[in-house]
């Protein structure tokens, strides 16, 4: 009896050192999008960039992220999780260390790009080893904490950043060689290579094809411009990228049906529940999106200065932060239903607050605590708890990556949506708050999908 509870302290022991290694991965990943703000303008005046130049510090590392999660998630359930959850270290190590060392612009936005490959992976593998090691009763619990993760760096980001900034903007990055190694000498001795099996040769022409077609949606929702005569924001070169994209997407579809060993399955998307799945990640991506503008509309609505415009963020981010852990917990007794339909209810009535109340301190704060706890229901485990179940032990990764695509296709048209129709309006508080009215409709058709998902 004895021997039997030690043994069962010691995997329990072992488990929390995993999860400590995962988190330790996402964290560092999602970290280095928050990080880099307070380094921009240090950057800009080394390589003498403007600000549309330095906009693609971001935007580099937000679209490789994007094409490398699908890719790296599918590749895991092929070769294995440690192999791939070690890659990806070392690619967000190797990029580090080129952005570190940058004598160009150029040189930068290549290590940004590798950086971004490496961290893009390190979510959907993650989770997919949270469902191989742990059981169903303690998956929620893990899935909430490592989604607890992209707040916790939101917070600390800007913080770490203006630490480092003391001697150079370089450390942000320097600091991460370390980490990396620390994690990965863990990873390669705790971690097993479930998910390996033997596979019929790398889906090339597949991947290529993902890979142009995101990137060229991305490049359309980039260009959409709203005003007062383009209410929908689809210009020319918004059509001409989104026609692209259709093109690339659709021979990837056909070509991903015939492929001995898919990129993407398509079986997955045959199930009802997983089109689901996909229709409230790009929703809770919007949203996610929408939250990045909140500082700009405190300043606009409420005469405080861009400094405390940002503090007054870190309400929604606690919410995120402790409603993940809470959402996880509760994922373990009641299933993933009854968590997403209460976050997306909690989501639409945090958009509703913003866009139709009369904006004061108070109720901005209201509202961004209702947001924080609905987006916790949404972002930290339940969806993930979902597309495991639903894409089984098989395909693991490949679930999670397509669940992230949809998440980053969301933030993509978030940020372009709300950004443009605050711009073609008369003025920035009455088009941000426009904005969040469309966004709280499209939650709202999200969360009517939504009831058809299946219970425990």
């Amino acid at each position: 009896m004895q021997e039997n509870a030690t043994a069962q302290g010691s995997e329990g022991a072992g488990s929390r050192t995993i999860l400590l290694v995962l988190f330790g991965g996402v964290f560092l990943g999602a970290l280095d999008i928050a990080i880099v703000g307070p380094a921009l303008p240090a950057i800009e005046s080394e390589f003498a960039l403007s600000s549309r130049q330095s906009a693609a510090i971001f935007s580099v590392y937000i679209l490789f992220a994007l094409l490398s999660a699908p890719l790296l998630a599918s590749l895991s359930d092929r070769r294995g999780r440690r192999s791939v959850f070690v890659a990806c270290l070392l690619l967000f190590g190797a990029g580090s260390l080129i952005v570190a060392l940058a004598s160009s612009i150029e040189v930068l936005l290549a290590g940004r790009a590798i950086q971004a490959i490496g961290a893009g992976g390190t979510l959907p593998v993650a989770s997919a080893v949270v469902a191989d090691t742990f059981p169903v009763e303690r998956r929620g619990r893990a899935l909430g904490l490592i989604g607890a993760v992209f707040g916790l760096a939101f917070v600390l980001g800007p913080l770490v950043g203006a630490f480092f900034l003391q001697w150079s903007w370089r450390w942000l990055f320097v600091v991460n060689l370390p980490l990396v190694v620390i994690l990965v000498a863990l990873a390669a001795m705790l971690l097993e290579d479930r998910g390996a099996r033997a596979v019929a040769g790398f889906d090339w022409a597949g991947t290529a094809l993902l890979a142009l077609g995101l990137a060229t949606l991305a490049i359309g929702a980039g260009r959409l411009d709203y005003g007062a005569d383009n209410l929908l924001g689809i210009g020319r070169a918004s059509v001409v990228a989104f026609a692209v994209a259709a093109c690339f997407l659709y021979a990837f579809w056909k070509i991903e049906q015939r492929a001995a060993d898919p990129v993407v399955r398509p079986d997955l998307l045959h199930s009802l529940q997983m089109r689901i799945i996909c229709v409230l990640g790009l929703a809770t991506g919007l949203v996610e999106a929408s939250m990045v503008f909140l500082p700009t509309l405190a300043v606009s609505a409420l005469a405080v200065s861009p400094s405390r415009a940002s503090f007054m963020l870190l309400p929604l981010v606690a919410a995120l932060i402790a409603g993940s852990i809470v959402a996880g917990a509760t994922l373990d007794r009641v299933g993933a239903k009854p968590v997403i339909l209460g976050g997306m209810g909690l989501t639409i009535l945090g958009l509703l607050l913003f866009s139709l109340l009369q904006l004061g301190t108070a109720s901005f704060y209201t509202a961004g605590i209702t947001v924080g706890f609905g987006l916790a229901a949404l972002l930290g485990a339940p969806l993930r708890y979902a597309a495991l179940e639903e894409g089984g032990e098989a395909n693991r990764g490949a679930s999670q990556g397509l669940l992230t695509v949809c998440l980053s296709v969301g933030r993509l048209f978030g940020a372009s949506v709300t950004g443009g129709i605050a711009a073609g309006a008369a003025n920035a508080v009455l088009g941000y708050r426009r904005a969040m009215l469309v966004i709280a409709i499209a939650a709202i058709i999200a969360l009517i999908s939504s009831l058809r998902l299946k219970g425990r």
